[in-house]
């Protein structure tokens, strides 16, 4: 059953699984999409599926501009809306909750966790943007040796935001257990019939004795 969500500042979209195992995840958007972007549902239905309460929601400048991109300096807000969205899912679910993005919400997701390591137990991170396309010096890792938390990274192989390659050579730089699993033919928006099913897969294998 998939819901609309809203509590406090958190907006989007609760898919509650028939069968709940007590554990949930958090997904969120790129910084050109909203929660109602097709891989998110996909995703959360995947999770849900699963036996996960998933809710998918807006970033809190996604809530504040129907679209457009995210202002620099809102950055630290969109990282407080994950916090409150984790806030509200350990009013619903028992056991573990996780926390997952596309690009923007990706990255958002690690430095939050990065910053504060007990604020979820896993990360999914959906074509996370390692740098700018066509400018590969602009890695954005600087966070990634402070990253203690438990993370899967599902990319593309044709990801103009980093190469696989590069993706294995930023995630060396991560103490915890990471997880690289390649969709080959993909780019940045993941739109592959397989990537979905693939990145929930994974993510419960790699979460299940962590």
């Amino acid at each position: 059953m998939i819901e609309p969500f809203a509590a406090e500042s958190v907006r989007g979209f609760l898919h509650r699984p028939e069968q709940p195992s007590g554990d949930a995840i958090v997904l969120t958007h790129g910084a050109g999409s909203n929660c109602r972007s097709p891989l998110l549902v996909d995703v959360a239905t995947e999770f849900s599926s699963a036996g996960y309460f998933a809710l998918r929601c807006d970033l809190p400048f996604r809530q504040t501009r129907p679209a457009g991109p995210p202002s620099p300096g809102g950055a630290a807000l969109d990282r407080e809306g994950l916090r409150a969205a984790i806030a509200a899912m350990r009013r619903i679910a028992a056991g573990r909750i996780y926390l997952g993005g596309h690009s923007y919400g990706g990255r958002q997701a690690t430095m939050l966790t990065a910053a504060d390591s007990g604020v979820a137990d896993g990360l999914l991170l959906l074509s996370y943007p390692l740098h700018p396309p066509r400018r590969p010096a602009e890695l954005r890792t600087a966070h990634f040796p402070k990253l203690h938390t438990p993370a899967v990274f599902v990319h593309g192989g044709r990801d103009p935001f980093g190469t696989l390659e590069e993706m294995r050579s930023a995630l060396a730089l991560i103490p915890a257990p990471t997880k690289l699993v390649e969709i080959a033919a993909a780019g940045h928006d993941l739109r592959s019939a397989a990537a979905a099913k693939l990145a929930v897969g994974h993510f419960i294998a790699f979460t299940a004795f962590k």
